[in-house]
């Protein structure tokens, strides 16, 4: 299969900022971007060629986006499938509509990890009724369209199962087992049409209010458990067939052991810090492999760590000028028009003499920036 060449256009379908990194990453080689997404203005729309506004329920409308492109890529999970499958029949979708309709489903992907035995927390699917005795502690947990903690409560009880329940609308849920982590993981690889596959090594999360909040590199876990994270993660990327960079969370145990929380099939907030820490960043990755191209390097300049930027922030304004007295800060912001508490408006990163070191000074860069 030839591989898609600067010059060429890709679409995108989502307008985020992971869709503006990926733009940003593209033009930077040559490439044309047209982005599609119900909102106008977006931070993916200002740096594209093109914007197409429209809801992805009109199929009409995504064939005519579709045809505009020499492929399409996808800037977040929650794209209905009929959408990304309309689009696949004008040109190539990567990754392609299978991974879509596991990932964007709870019950489908635990289902698909379990049975193709990888390591994830026990769990019971709940559709018309609720279990008559589950094991509390556990994770109230929506079937579909969930994340950054949305659409998921911690119950203790069966009264708390039923009260979330109630106030999920019961709709389809899954409830997990609670799982007494001791660090939260992730690992952000890429897989190119050839089935080459690079990964960014293991990542340490720490999130706050269900935010992800600070990320660093490299993790500090036991070389057995990180070994078990690559190899557990390249898995999975084989089993889907994923092309393109995607990121599988985990947690870690105190016995050593990890476990499989999420997949995430575009790049990944944890894996911004590649940007600015990493020869080939992970929206270069995505570019790489959507198009058939050579997979970078992903190799560290240096540990790094990364800072989320929220809308709390904003009291009215950042003093930008402050975070970046640190010679080793860099700013990036999403261009959003509003700030709101919880919204994800930018991030920094820091280069450092260790994981931890990075960590220290992007804390406390952002903190100069709410002085």
């Amino acid at each position: 299969m030839k591989p898609i060449l600067p010059g060429a256009t890709i679409g995108i379908l989502g307008s985020g900022q992971l869709g503006r990194m990926f733009a940003m990453s593209a033009r930077r080689l040559g490439y044309h971007i047209h982005v599609f997404s119900p909102d106008r203005h977006s931070p993916a729309g200002q740096i594209a060629d093109k914007e197409s506004v429209g809801d992805y329920d009109d199929l009409d409308a995504i064939k005519a986006f579709a045809k505009k492109v020499d492929v399409v890529t996808l800037e977040f999970e929650n794209i209905p499938v009929a959408a990304a499958e309309k689009a696949e029949k004008h040109a190539p979708l990567r990754p392609g509509p299978n991974v879509l309709h596991t990932t964007q489903h709870r019950l489908r992907e635990k289902t698909f990890l379990k049975s193709n035995n990888f390591p994830v927390t026990g769990f019971i699917a709940i559709e018309d009724k609720l279990p008559e005795s589950p094991n509390f502690p556990a994770i109230l947990k929506t079937a579909g369209f969930g994340y950054d903690g949305k659409g998921q409560f911690k119950v203790n009880s069966n009264e708390e199962l039923a009260d979330a329940w109630h106030k999920l609308d019961k709709q389809p849920c899954v409830l997990e087992a609670f799982v007494p982590f001791e660090r939260e993981l992730s690992v952000v690889a890429a897989r190119g049409l050839d089935g080459a596959f690079a990964h960014y090594g293991v990542l340490e999360n720490a999130h706050a209010n269900h935010i992800l909040d600070i990320t660093t590199a490299p993790a500090l876990i036991p070389a057995k458990a990180y070994k078990d994270a690559i190899e557990i993660t390249e898995g999975i990327f084989n089993k889907l067939d994923i092309i393109g960079t995607t990121c599988v969370e985990f947690f870690y145990k105190s016995d050593g052991t990890i476990i499989v929380n999420e997949i995430a099939p575009r790049p990944h907030n944890s894996g911004h810090l590649t940007i600015d820490a990493c020869t080939t960043s992970q929206f270069e990755q995505q570019l790489r492999a959507v198009c058939g191209l050579p997979l970078g390097s992903t190799d560290f300049h240096s540990p790094a760590a990364m800072a989320n930027l929220l809308g709390d922030l904003w009291q009215p304004t950042p003093n930008w000028a402050a975070m970046l007295q640190f010679p080793d800060v860099h700013l990036h912001l999403y261009g959003k028009e509003s700030a709101r508490p919880g919204r994800k408006m930018g991030h920094a990163t820091a280069l450092g003499k260790s994981g931890v070191h990075a960590a220290g000074i992007v804390r406390a860069a952002r903190q100069a920036a709410s002085a």
